[in-house]
């Protein structure tokens, strides 16, 4: 346990109250160390964000079985305000509860509480230890950045003189997933604008954005290897516009190539397709280069044991798991690209890494996904149905015009595929790439309700089996946060080229401010799917070709929307243990769980089916208890080969959350 989590359980001595209010302005109860810890001490936290919903939440869940000397789901239950005015709780609990305050300000008290609010929670604790060991006065602003950088990034913008130093830093940070907050960022380029070396480079883009350094990385790659007297085909990238920063990349220097072989074998950064490569190519360049399907296929082999060697485990960060998602995506939709002959010879090598990543995962969620509903949205949506409140947050930081669209179904390899094709049509495009968490269980009727009404499936319970009330829910939302209904709009059943016109049109009346649309064609294609997800694969290449993306994220950027993309859930491939007769399937091929409303029937339904488990997961329904297939067996016929959802994999519980944008 971190002195950041110790200092804070601290607060929170066992047995001294069962109801606490926590006024917590910076979230800094909503860590996930800091939850597993309280809920190992007999504490739950409970966001208060509707006076209606906690109130029903305390009095059925809570309240009524202490009165009658029951047990409850936790010995403590923690009311969580986001803010410090506590005048507009209820007088009751006013009365009841012992209060505390926490903030930034206390815990941090030597360093910049402008400076620290804007940088992630996950950098807290080891931001708490740095200042417990080597601030030893108050620091300033600039100072407070300068002390950041050092000890938490381990860069000192001083020391970055030459290109070299640059292109280190800023791909080992890209490369772990840790670009650097605006505020730090800014801060370097002011330091770096010092030096002529660096004159006319984005310094502060490329150290906060991802999306814009790989950009950049990629095309100077390109530009490389034709020094190199190297051509070729593009994969994934067309060649830049004249508006696209040709800015060089010292790839002969050790530092900078080391991390480079790296981003290709992971996917990361794209090869050159060649003819042939000349002798005199450096060995460390050869991975940037495929010359015929078997260079591809090694380059898949050995991304693949890049991520064995680097799987999460149960007690990894949700982070961890978001990160590793995007990396095993990139290598999935290499692997689907492959020819069945070349795929066969390292099939089965990706079925270990598959297998080995689905058991670390569930016993991670059977650890930790229950802390994941009550993390804080406001750096990016940790589950899906924290999405409708980070684009509200959005909204208040000037985005007035806000498009969600939801493709149902889509897995992180499946979007990994629509990206390299729509960057193929249109060199204006580009993203910036994040995942998120699905409800389990993984069902359209749960995680996409979840999505647009911003609730947990416990709060919509008399409709969880059902889409019916999804417009109203996505309306209510935005009611609620201050949005005329008239300015909301709902639509799906988005499929192709025909929808687009009448769907442009509804979306020019100029009272429209937020849209949530729902592309349904990836699960049309997933639950017709018969060659398994390499035909998926296939059938959404063909889709891809008619432009019907490429059109749609064009069409909302050119009405002036802010256009996120993202998913309820992916899918997988599977094989059937036999389908049982009874209990509640929400989808009919949404077949890797099962819903029951009684004890008995769900008890009857795993005794019968060996292959099955059971998770108790906070936030669903009382009465909605979900038994799910193992490993990656489905309950359709036996031996049936199908692409399906609703269990727990990476490749289903874990979406893609995507800012779709024209390069600047």
């Amino acid at each position: 346990m971190t002195l950041w989590v110790d200092r804070i359980l601290k607060e929170f001595p066992a047995d001294l109250a069962r109801l606490w209010i926590v006024s917590d302005p910076d979230d800094v109860l909503l860590d996930e160390q800091v939850l597993s810890g309280l809920r190992e001490r007999g504490f739950e936290v409970l966001p208060f964000e509707d006076s209606v919903a906690f109130r029903a939440e305390y009095e059925e869940r809570y309240r009524d079985a202490w009165d009658h000397g029951q047990p409850a789901p936790s010995n403590a239950l923690v009311l969580h305000l986001r803010g410090t005015n506590t005048n507009d709780l209820p007088w009751d609990y006013l009365r009841q509860a012992r209060k505390l305050s926490l903030g930034l300000t206390e815990l941090f008290p030597k360093l910049s509480y402008a400076v620290v609010k804007q940088l992630g929670s996950e950098m807290w604790p080891s931001l708490f230890a740095a200042q417990a060991k080597h601030a030893h006065q108050s620091l300033g602003e600039a100072a407070t950045k300068e002390f950041v950088l050092t000890h938490i990034f381990r860069i000192s913008p001083h020391l970055l003189t030459r290109p070299e130093d640059l292109w280190r830093e800023l791909l080992r940070l890209h490369y772990g997933d840790t670009p650097l907050p605006v505020v730090l960022a800014q801060h370097v380029e002011q330091v770096l604008g010092e030096h002529d070396t660096f004159e006319g480079i984005p310094i502060a883009e490329l150290f906060a954005y991802k999306s814009v350094t790989l950009r950049v990385v990629q095309d100077a790659w390109y530009r490389y290897l034709t020094q190199q007297g190297i051509t070729g085909s593009r994969m994934g990238e067309p060649a830049p516009e004249d508006y696209a920063d040709k800015i060089d990349v010292p790839f002969d220097h050790h530092d900078v190539r080391v991390i480079i072989d790296s981003m290709f074998l992971d996917g990361t950064l794209h090869p050159l397709i060649v003819q042939g490569v000349p002798a005199a190519l450096p060995e460390w360049a050869k991975l940037g280069v495929v010359q015929d399907p078997l260079s591809m296929k090694n380059l898949v082999r050995d991304g693949i044991q890049n991520l064995i060697s680097e799987l999460p485990t149960a007690d990894s960060s949700h982070r961890d798991w978001t990160h590793f998602s995007r990396r095993l995506g990139e290598i999935l939709s290499r692997f689907h690209g492959l020819d069945t002959y070349h795929a066969e010879s390292i099939k089965d090598a990706m079925q270990d890494l598959l297998d080995a990543a689905d058991v670390h995962l569930c016993e991670w969620v059977e650890k930790h996904f229950s802390d994941l509903p009550s993390l804080p949205a406001a750096k990016g949506p940790i589950m899906v149905h924290h999405i409708p409140r980070y684009l509200s947050m959005c909204r208040d930081e000037g985005e007035q015009k806000i498009a969600l669209l939801v493709f149902d179904g889509l897995a992180v390899d499946q979007w990994v595929q629509i990206r390299e094709s729509v960057i193929n049509q249109s060199q204006r495009l580009m993203f910036d790439e994040h995942t998120c968490f699905a409800w389990l269980p993984t069902l359209t009727s749960v995680s996409r309700q979840a999505l647009f009404s911003g609730l947990r499936p416990r709060e919509f319970a008399d409709n969880i089996e059902s889409t019916s009330k999804e417009p109203n829910q996505w309306k209510r939302f935005w009611q609620d946060h201050g949005i005329n209904t008239s300015e909301v709009f709902y639509q799906k059943s988005i499929k192709r080229n025909d929808d687009l016109p009448a769907l442009e049109a509804a979306l020019t009346n100029p009272s429209v401010k937020i849209a949530g649309l729902v592309v349904d064609t990836v699960d049309e294609i997933i639950h017709g799917a018969v060659l398994g997800k390499r035909g998926v694969a296939t059938q959404i290449k063909s889709w891809c070709e008619s432009g019907f993306v490429e059109r749609l994220f064009s069409m909302l950027l050119d009405n002036g929307f802010h256009v996120y993309l993202t998913a309820d859930h992916g899918n997988v491939e599977a094989v059937g243990i036999g389908r049982p007769n009874q209990g509640v399937a929400s989808e009919m091929r949404g077949e890797r769980v099962r819903a029951y409303r009684n004890e008995a029937m769900v008890a009857e339904t795993q005794a019968t089916y060996g292959d099955t488990f059971r998770l108790d997961i906070a936030g669903l329904p009382a009465n909605f208890m979900p038994l799910f297939a193992e490993g990656r067996r489905a309950f359709v016929p036996k031996d049936d080969q199908v692409v399906v959802h609703g269990g727990i994999s990476v490749e289903e519980l874990l979406v893609p959350f995507i800012k779709v944008r024209y390069v600047n």
